[in-house]
């Protein structure tokens, strides 16, 4: 499944906070950021204490837990930053006011879908624990719980309906399924048999029923050693220090097995975690309390294959049933030493528990679970964010967008050899007098992003994204800083170095690269091409190479947003474009410069998105306002498109040329007016794309396709009397560039349609 979804922001407790949703927290943003690098992901993390936490770069706000103005506060961020999906990690305890109820006072003022993931569900609640929920469930587009109970409780007990809940495991770390002994020696308990139990220490935890159990244990297997690893929970630190351990410390040398029992008194990262699971044996979680419907310490441990002895809580419950694991009462003592004595004599049953607790463990994995929140965003993204939101696009989407023709790269592929993407063609046969240019290498480098984007032809689409990768990388002067733009069939370049524009488009593609390619070499070759190539871009004057570069800036923020140097240069590069918008506006003539020319919308499109990334409201209105004056335009007496013609352009006051027509109009009008619709959710943005991509295939001045449907080319444009009939590489990636752009729209718009049918 392919991420729709463009922007999540993390609400919850975040890392380096101690506590159980701060650990969920970081590890889902992070899997979720991993799997949809296209995805930009934030959090907003609940302060116990103030300034206490050196939050990582990617918690972007902070709330002050008692503090009702600063979930206000919070919600303005949200709402100006252009999230697309709020994921909710819901626990009473992590949100002040009256059982958690201040964040109930965010998510009113929220204006995108939100996920709430529910950490606890009570099933007696209190009359004020039932209203905070009731009114949790409605707030929330989508419920995610880890266990079929939760599901069936929410319904239930608070009525949810069931079409919004989904059931998506507590995610794992992926890990091997290794012998115990592969990591004891790294603890000193090389050669002997490892019960553990790990999580933040409280009383609730039943520790002290394995103490007592231990001595019945040593007696039949003396060579065992058990380790508690975690620190003391922070509110129970706050409130009683460390008297339950030291409780426990007391315990077990009262019943003379301190040898015996290793107390690991901290918060080890993952990594840690992960080693001193893999030393383990046996795993017991003693827990008190029934009402507790997930537990991220018995996810981990049994992800990794371990055979567990837990008491019956909900969670251990469901996932242990089967012969997953073991299960022994509440509070028993002579069960647990019976249990674990039990499955240390008996090798078969034991390796049957872990194995059957492992295969079950790798739909846990964080990739996995990555996947499943994501398909629940989509959902939400496109459920709306409230019942009126639905009902419009409901009534919005009863236009079904056209079929579009079959993506075939034939022809792209008769241009492209070893080197590159050859300018020119006669007709439809590459003209190597022309040779190739970086320009046409960056569009097709963008391309084959798109297409792995897609999910289709992406075999020959990497094939021909790794010929125009080196040719980029080729095209850079290392010395002037530049790119190169033409060169000959024998291999030399042209020109001493290439244009500004070209040079934008360059960066362009390598930020699509960047930010979108799930290619690692590709990642990289372009991220470092793009860091050396960036600074010259300041120094330009043209506004186009601004507009590409502004773009590509966008695409590689998209993975990369905490790079300084980048955001500054964003944050210029779009002063300049306002600053020439205001200088050259005019009441009837809304745009940046005094005529119209090439490749215009880019101008727009590159504000529409600076705009929505920054959450700066007035530069996205501002491409928004003057997209829309141009695509209006544009828009011929009888409805059809009709760009600028390249014969003289439109200078303001002058006439406007209605030939020749380029297919690169027609695509850029394409990309533009399908990003001011995802920002706007309008769907007459919309409606302006698929104008302007009918244009390709015969809706024009001359009612002729452009396209040609045999190989996927495309011709040069539309003279006044006729189609020209050269297929050169710029008009062919102009309309593959169009086709993928508006198949990944329209898959978009047909999940939607399927969920409303669903619904109904």
């Amino acid at each position: 499944m392919k991420a729709k979804v463009h922007k999540i922001a993390f609400v919850g407790d975040h890392l380096p906070r101690k506590c159980g949703i701060a650990t969920f927290t970081s590890d889902l943003l992070a899997a979720v950021a991993t799997a949809y690098p296209q995805s930009q992901c934030l959090s907003v993390s609940v302060n116990d204490i103030k300034g206490a936490y050196e939050y990582p770069e990617v918690v972007r706000f902070e709330i002050d837990e008692q503090d009702l103005s600063s979930y206000l506060r919070a919600a303005d961020f949200l709402n100006i930053s252009n999230v697309d999906i709020v994921c909710l990690q819901h626990e009473f305890g992590i949100f002040g006011g009256l059982v958690g109820s201040h964040i109930l006072a965010l998510l009113r003022e929220l204006r995108m879908p939100v996920v709430t993931t529910l950490h606890t569900i009570l099933q007696e609640p209190r009359a004020d624990q039932r209203r905070v929920m009731q009114e949790l469930i409605s707030l929330s587009t989508r419920l995610v719980v880890m266990a079929e109970r939760g599901r069936q409780m929410l319904q239930d007990v608070y009525h949810a309906p069931l079409a919004k809940i989904d059931l998506i495991p507590h995610g794992i770390p992926d890990v091997g399924f290794v012998d115990p002994t592969y990591f004891k020696d790294q603890f000193g308990v090389e050669g002997r048999v490892v019960l553990l139990t790990f999580g933040l220490l409280s009383p609730n935890k039943g520790i002290e029923y394995v103490l007592n159990a231990l001595p019945d244990v040593l007696a039949k297997f003396p060579d065992v050693v058990y380790i508690v690893l975690g620190a003391t929970h922070p509110n129970e630190l706050r409130e009683h220090g460390e008297a339950y351990r030291l409780s426990l410390e007391i315990l077990a040398k009262k019943n003379k097995i301190e040898k015996n029992v290793v107390f690991y008194n901290r918060f080890v990262d993952l990594q840690n975690l992960k080693e001193f699971i893999g030393a383990a044996d046996l795993y017991i979680t003693p827990y008190l309390n029934e009402a507790q419907i997930t537990s991220g310490t018995l996810s981990y441990a049994f992800g990794s294959g371990k055979a567990v002895v837990s008491t019956p809580y909900w969670h251990a419950a469901e996932l242990l049933a089967e012969d997953r694991g073991v299960l022994v009462p509440f509070g028993d003592t002579p069960a647990i030493a019976r249990e674990v004595i039990e499955l240390l004599e008996d090798d078969t049953r034991r390796h049957a528990i872990r194995k059957n607790a492992y295969r079950l463990g790798r739909e846990m994995i964080w990739s996995n679970v990555a996947r499943l929140y994501m398909h629940t965003f989509e959902l939400a993204r496109l459920g709306g964010a409230g019942a009126s939101r639905r009902s419009i696009l409901t009534k919005t989407l009863a236009q079904r967008p056209r079929e579009l023709p079959e993506l075939k790269l034939d022809h792209l592929l008769e241009l492209t050899d070893s080197t590159g993407v050859f300018q020119h063609a006669v007709f439809s046969v590459p003209n190597f007098s022309e040779g190739y240019c970086t320009d046409d290498n960056a569009r097709a480098f963008i391309l084959s992003v798109l297409l792995d984007e897609l999910g289709e032809d992406q075999e020959r689409g990497r094939s021909v994204g790794t010929t125009c990768g080196a040719f980029l990388h080729h095209a850079f002067d290392t010395n002037k800083k530049r790119f190169h733009n033409f060169m000959g069939f024998d291999r030399h370049w042209l020109d001493e170095q290439g244009s500004e524009d070209c040079h934008g488009r360059a960066l362009w593609a390598l930020g699509m690269a960047v930010g979108r390619s799930p290619s690692r070499s590709f990642q990289m070759m372009a991220g470092q091409l793009f860091a050396r190539a960036l600074p010259a871009l300041t120094d330009f004057t043209s506004p186009r190479a601004w507009a590409f570069g502004l773009i590509g800036i966008h695409e590689y923020l998209r993975r990369l947003s905490g790079d300084s140097l980048v955001n500054q240069t964003r944050e210029d590069l779009t002063s300049r474009l306002m600053e020439l918008f205001k200088r050259n506006s005019l009441p009837d003539w809304r745009w940046f410069e005094e005529g119209l020319s090439y490749d215009n919308p880019k101008l727009a499109h590159a504000l529409i998105l600076s705009g929505r990334a920054t959450g700066q409201r007035a530069v996205l209105e501002c491409g928004l306002q003057a997209l829309r004056w141009l695509t209006e335009l544009q828009i011929s007496e009888k409805e059809h498109f009709r760009p600028i013609g390249s014969l003289g352009f439109y200078p303001r006051g002058g006439m406007r040329a209605p030939f020749d027509q380029q297919p690169i109009e027609a695509q850029a009008t394409v990309s533009a007016c399908l990003e001011a619709y995802r920002a706007t959710s309008d769907y007459w943005w919309y409606a302006q794309a698929q104008l302007a991509f009918d244009w390709f295939i015969g809706w024009n001045d001359l009612g002729l396709e452009v396209y040609c449907p045999e190989t996927g080319g495309c011709r040069d444009g539309l003279h006044v009397d006729r189609v020209n009939g050269n297929q050169g590489a710029e008009s062919t990636l102009a309309f593959l560039l169009s086709l993928t752009e508006m198949r990944l729209a329209q898959n978009m718009l047909t999940s939607f349609e399927q969920l409303i049918a669903a619904e109904a």
